[in-house]
């Protein structure tokens, strides 16, 4: 028969018990901390510092930033008319685009890359904006003061004003035939926005998203010139582009601001062009190898014995006129016994060489006189 433990045996055991859990729950999180490599204690918002806050045209200064996501693409633009409160405002078009600088973050999210310092199109504010090119877009804005480049007053925000599409969206235009040999498919994206707010919208920039399967969409900007009025709509056409030889289904976005207003489906077919011309080169190349290689082994391969030595041309063979009576042919026949003896005759003088046309008796030649003669 077995003791059970009274109640004074558990009190004694449940003290350590107790502090042992309690231990090993507080050792939990440093443990967890230690086992995940490369983890972080908090993630945070990208951040981005600048080398210097301050310099002209002609320096250059280097973009560090870190907390983005591993192996991501980043663009690095100069932009004017543009604080970090308010962002980019006008898009890129108020960016230096033509010195701007792409940048890969490493395994932790960190980079560094050196910016060239140019004057942007637009007046001062001015920041240096970071930003992802593909993927979940994110974005960093810091201030940066271009030394002698202009300065002007933001413009001013008389309310809101809120664009949403009020009818269907629908892609126009046709393919080519060069986009049948691979050429980028374009169209054009039609869509009519309202103006839902109280102030109104001036040259609003829109996001144009494509994206292919189950890859994210790749967004690029595209500002419309215009003004939406309050409670006025309007119709807006955007180019849309895709890369050389794109087929298959596609995905086309729109967003303005953060919010995605529309999105339209787009079938691109195959470029049977290019099809076509690699089945022709196939057959075309080995064919040239081909005659090019019986060519070489007709020049290189052996001769057979004898082959070398010239051969005497055949004698042309002349049909024989037909004759009107029966001496018409005897004269022919005799003409052709005589054409052979002389044909014997130069072929007898032709092989002995001791005779010559000179040297041969001939019946007009004078006789030698003998001596006694007169």
């Amino acid at each position: 028969m077995t003791r059970q433990p009274g109640p004074r045996a558990l009190r004694r055991i449940a003290p350590p018990v107790l502090l042992f859990l309690a231990a090993l729950l507080a050792l939990l999180p440093a443990l967890s901390v230690l086992t995940a490599p490369g983890a972080r204690a908090a993630d945070g918002d990208p951040t981005v510092s600048l080398s210097k806050k301050e310099a002209g045209k002609g320096g250059e200064i280097t973009v560090s930033g870190g907390g983005w996501r591993a192996d991501a693409l980043l663009m690095l633009l100069l932009c004017g008319q543009s604080t970090p409160e308010r962002g980019v405002v006008g898009g890129t078009n108020s960016c230096a685009n033509a010195d701007g600088r792409a940048v890969t973050t490493d395994k932790k999210g960190a980079f560094s890359k050196k910016l060239p310092v140019t004057e942007p199109p637009k007046p001062c504010p001015c920041v240096v904006h970071v930003a992802t090119v593909t993927g979940e877009r994110t974005l960093a804005d810091v201030v940066f003061t271009v030394a002698g480049h202009p300065t002007a007053d933001l413009p001013r925000q008389t309310g809101d004003g809120k664009l949403a599409v009020l009818a269907t969206t629908r892609l126009e235009g046709d393919s080519s035939l060069l986009t049948w040999f691979g050429a980028p498919p374009a169209r054009r994206l039609v869509f009519t926005v309202g103006n839902l707010g109280s102030a109104p919208v001036k040259d609003p920039v829109f996001e144009i998203g494509t994206a292919h399967g189950v890859y994210a969409p790749q967004w690029e900007e595209r500002q419309w010139r215009g003004t939406v009025a309050p409670g006025a709509k309007a119709q807006i056409k955007l180019p849309v582009e895709l890369s050389a030889g794109a087929h298959g289904d596609y995905q086309v976005s729109l967003r303005y601001g953060q919010k995605v207003l529309a999105e339209q489906p787009w079938g691109v077919g195959r470029p049977w062009g290019v099809t076509l011309f690699w089945v022709l080169l196939c057959l075309v190349v080995p064919a040239a190898v081909f005659r090019i290689g019986m060519a070489v082994v007709d020049k290189v391969r052996p001769r057979p014995a004898g082959s070398h030595r010239t051969r005497t041309p055949a004698t042309r063979w002349k049909p024989k006129p037909r004759g009107r009576t029966g001496t018409s042919a005897g004269q022919d026949a005799a003409t052709a016994t005589s054409a052979t003896t002389a044909a014997a005759t130069n072929a007898t003088t032709a092989v002995l060489p001791w005779f010559t046309p000179d040297s041969a008796p001939s019946k007009n030649r004078p006789r030698p006189t003998t001596k006694g003669q007169a």
